[in-house]
């Protein structure tokens, strides 16, 4: 069975939006200064981080079991 094209590319849309997020946190981390800006910061990048790799798995699933 075939992974439904729309699943498809919502799942790429959104992983695309996420790497962008953790560009720019990345690059905001360069930025900051002080303890609690950079925790802040380190946090933010772990939460799209994981949801990053949940949607990864999610992905590599759905064109698992199209195949």
């Amino acid at each position: 069975m075939a992974a439904d094209p729309e699943l498809l590319a919502e799942l790429d849309n959104a992983i695309a939006v996420l790497r962008d997020n953790l560009r720019e946190l990345v690059e905001q981390a360069a930025a900051y200064s002080g303890a609690a800006d950079e925790s802040r910061t380190a946090d933010r990048i772990a939460d799209q981080q994981a949801k990053l790799d949940a949607l990864l798995a999610e992905r590599d699933q759905l064109l698992k079991a199209s195949k």
